[in-house]
Parts: structure tokens; sequence; C-alpha cells
């Protein structure tokens, strides 16, 4: 199988370099590379350049806002961005929900919510974990009670990234308790301006405001916020998944990261000699390097593979697996590299000693535990990499 692009591959990633160089923001491409956390303002800066350029919804077809680019197109795509700092874009409207309209919705709904999902009027979210239904997400208890025009929705939802700057929540809700668990539940499209939504913020480890708890107390949704058939937001759940998993693996922000690491650790010292010279820690370099390289191998083959009209099976989990996997090792190396430049708790040290970020150490110090304590969700969401694990025992074992 030849992994190599071809002419009209290259030719297109010469065209998005020269885009990320020309169209992506200094002050933004900066604050990814020190891996700074990103104001609302600035996510919707770059989701606006993105869809003026009609390269936002890199996956969807041409007749609904997208590109229509190939698989290897938004491969390359994604790599090149993440190579220019260029930061992602929020998934959980434009390659989430937006793969879900498009194939389950109803004509009115994909007028009505794609449009609004590319120029940035809605600011979605996701409803699916709950407090007890994390990684078993078919055992969530959030219900909606069918009324003549619709429904009356109740319960909480956990682990809402983002979820204070939304104005849209699509949810897993359970409408028929008697069914079993994967067969009661629907997929709704809720306004988190409703009467009866709360959101309350959840402070990380890492002490920034990501996710959220919100809470639903009567809250009415309309009849035509249902997407596919009531009972049925399984398949809808399913089929959303399989696109957030592959999406995590992240070959390319994995490259980037350590690209940034090499760069770190050239001019650090330990004990008096280069850090690289330490052989302990280029040996752990060195595995997750060709880690990584063995995985960039696997997406390729299976971007070919998709090229051909076959369809993504347990794939997804095995690069959600290994992809995540990689990018902690590589924050883990970051962390070990730096030593004590990395504060564990940034904002407290700096307010107590009037110290500015830059004073703390090399370039990514102050950021390195942050960073990593961050990224320990990465093995996490979108499905434990336990259940993957399962997930793909089951289906190729036939266990």
């Amino acid at each position: 199988m030849d992994l190599d692009f071809t002419p009209e591959e290259e030719a297109f990633r010469e065209q998005v370099r020269a885009f990320f160089r020309d169209a992506l923001p200094v002050d933004i491409a900066a604050k990814v590379e020190r891996d700074e956390r990103l104001s609302k303002a600035d996510m919707e800066r770059w989701h606006a350049i993105l869809n003026a350029h009609g390269w936002l919804a890199t996956g969807w077809p041409k007749e609904h806002g997208g590109p229509g680019w190939s698989a290897m197109q938004r491969y390359i795509f994604e790599f090149e961005g993440a190579m220019a700092n260029a930061p992602r874009i929020i998934q959980f409207g434009v390659n989430m929900l937006g793969p879900v309209l498009i194939r389950f919705g109803s004509a009115a709904q994909k007028a009505r919510w794609l449009p609004r999902i590319l120029d940035g009027r809605d600011w979605w979210c996701q409803g699916y974990s709950e407090p007890g239904a994390g990684s078993d997400l078919a055992s969530l208890k959030t219900s909606a009670v069918r009324t003549a025009d619709g429904y009356v929705v109740n319960g909480q939802k956990t682990w809402t990234t983002l979820g204070q700057h939304a104005n849209m929540i699509f949810c897993l809700v359970r409408t028929d308790p008697a069914a079993r668990k994967q067969q009661g539940i629907s997929f709704l499209l809720i306004d988190m301006n409703s009467p009866g939504v709360q959101v309350r913020p959840i402070i990380t480890l890492d002490g920034e405001h990501e996710v959220n708890e919100v809470f639903f107390t009567d809250v009415k949704v309309p009849l035509e916020n249902l997407v596919g058939e009531e009972n049925a937001g399984w398949t809808c759940a399913k089929f959303l998944l399989t696109h957030e998993r592959t999406g995590i693996a992240g070959v390319g922000y994995s490259y980037a990261a350590l690209s940034r690491l090499k760069r770190a650790v050239a001019t650090l010292t330990r004990n008096g000699q280069p850090l690289l010279q330490d052989h302990d820690f280029t040996r752990r370099l060195a595995r997750v390097e060709i880690a990584l390289d063995n995985m960039k191998t696997t997406n390729l083959r299976l971007l070919s593979a998709a090229a051909s009209g076959a369809a993504p099976g347990v794939e997804s989990s095995m690069l959600k697996i290994q992809g995540t996997e990689i990018r902690q090792q590589i924050n883990a190396l970051m962390l070990r590299a730096m030593g004590p430049h990395a504060p564990l708790f940034v904002n407290d040290m700096t307010d107590a000693a009037g110290l500015a970020l830059d004073d703390l150490g090399p370039a990514n110090a102050s950021r390195a535990a942050i960073t990593w304590f961050n990224n320990r969700k990465l093995s996490i969401f979108g499905g434990s990499n336990e259940i993957q694990k399962n997930i793909i025992a089951k289906t190729v074992l036939e266990l």
C-alpha cells in the first residue's frame, strides 16, 4: 500500500500551509504554542475565519456548506493546522452534532440548525455523561416525558465541556423507562436559555473552569427538536461517538506537542549535563516517537481504506486508545524535562509571589503541569480506554 501523498495531495498541502501562514492570527497561534487557555472570543474569531474561507466544516458535504474534502484532505488539513499552532475548532457543533443532523435529521432540522452552526449563531455543548452514567452511558437517567407538543426534561448532566459558553445542548434522554436501557433513549436539542436549565462550574485539577454540571428542572422542549425517531437515540449516539473517537486520536496534535517538547529539551540541562545526554530520558522520548510514527502509519492505512469505500469499525477505538495515551506520554515527558520549573498551581504561585509566567523558567515550563493535569481526561472522554478495549475484544475476538 502506497502511503505517500499523490501530487494532487502535495499541492493541497502547500495550499493549506499557505492558508495558515496568511490567515492564522499570530496572537492565537502564540497561545496555542504555549498551551494557554483560549478565550471565548479567540475561539469565535478562528471559527469565523475558517467559515469565511469555507474550511470550517471539513467533514461536511458541499450541499450542506462543507468543502466536500476527501478523508486524506481532512487529515492533511488537521495535521498542518496542528503543526502551525492553529487551535482545534470547538467540536460539538461542527464535528459532532453536524454529522448527526446530516445523517438522521429532518430536512427542516438541517435547514434550521446547520447554517447556525457554520455562522456561529449557536454554540453547542454535549449532554451525554451523568453522575453514574459515564463509561456506561446507556445507564443515563435524565428523563423526557412526552406531552401534547413536546417533552418535559428532568435530570442532570456532568463534565459538560465549555457549557458556560453554550446557548444550545444536544442531549441523550430517557423517553421509555420500561424498555431495555439502549432502546429507551432519545436524542434531543435543548435551548440552554430555557426556564429550568442551570449551569454550575466544575473546577478541574488544573485549576481552570472548562467543564460544568447542567441541571434540568421541568424544561420544556418542542417536539421538532427530537432528532431521529423517539427511543432510537442510541443509534445517533453511537454514530456521534465514532466521529468523536477518531478525532480524539489527533495525530497532528501529538506531532506538534512532540515538536515543542524537542525544542524545549534541546536547551535544558540536568545535573550539569545536557538533558539529551540523559539516556533514560532519551530512551523514553524515542519510544514515544516510534509509537507516534506507527500510529500515523495506521491512520494513513485507514484513510487509504476509507478512500476505497471501507467503513471505520473498531479502528476508531484503536486510534482513540493509542492517540490519547501517546499525548499523555508526551505531556509526562515535558513535565519530567521541566522538573522544578513546572509549578503545580501556577495561579496561586504567581499571585503570591507577584511573578509573571515567563519568570518561572524555560519556555512552556509554566504550563507543563497544568497541561499534564488537563490531559488526564483524554483517556476517559469519548468512552474510556477500558471501554474501547472491551469493544475491540468483543468485535475482533468475538468474546
